[in-house]
């Protein structure tokens, strides 16, 4: 499960509009419940997307460093990476299952993805079960999650 505030939820909707027509990203700060799988998202911090793309997003790696060693000081750890699709639906793209199951990538990261298809910001959860070293999408197990907004 995926925990947000609206506040989070309207950064994340604000940084896509921002940025569109170009493909939207960050990451989620906060703290994940190994046991439960539950993140509760704490702070939406946008990254650029190095990428520059209507259709791909990559996270530009010097902000990404910045934040993620931020966070580690104030006692936060990154929980997921968020980003826009603006013109398909919220959910994920082969290219998506694939960053989402890099060796390096931690197993219980959140991967929301915002759509802006249909005129009014959808954000959907995902989370990846790898089943295999293949990273094809038949061998990936996508898991949508529940989103609990909070006040």
């Amino acid at each position: 499960m995926l925990i947000i505030t609206r506040q989070q939820w309207l950064k994340i909707v604000n940084e896509a509009w921002r940025v569109y027509p170009l493909e939207a990203c960050g990451l989620l700060l906060g703290s994940i419940d190994a046991e439960s799988s539950t993140a509760n998202v704490e702070r939406f911090v946008p990254i650029d997307n190095a990428a520059a793309s209507a259709k791909l997003y990559a996270l530009e790696g010097s902000q990404f460093s910045k934040t993620a060693l931020s966070a580690d000081r104030e006692g936060l750890e990154i929980v997921g990476v968020v980003h826009s699709h603006t013109h398909t639906r919220a959910y994920p793209s082969q290219t998506d299952v694939s960053e989402g199951t890099r060796p390096l990538v931690p197993p219980d990261w959140h991967w929301p993805i915002l759509s802006l298809a249909g005129g009014f910001p959808e954000l959907r959860s995902f989370q990846f079960d790898q089943k295999s070293d293949d990273k094809s999408s038949d061998s990936v197990g996508i898991v949508e999650e529940p989103i609990r907004f909070l006040e």
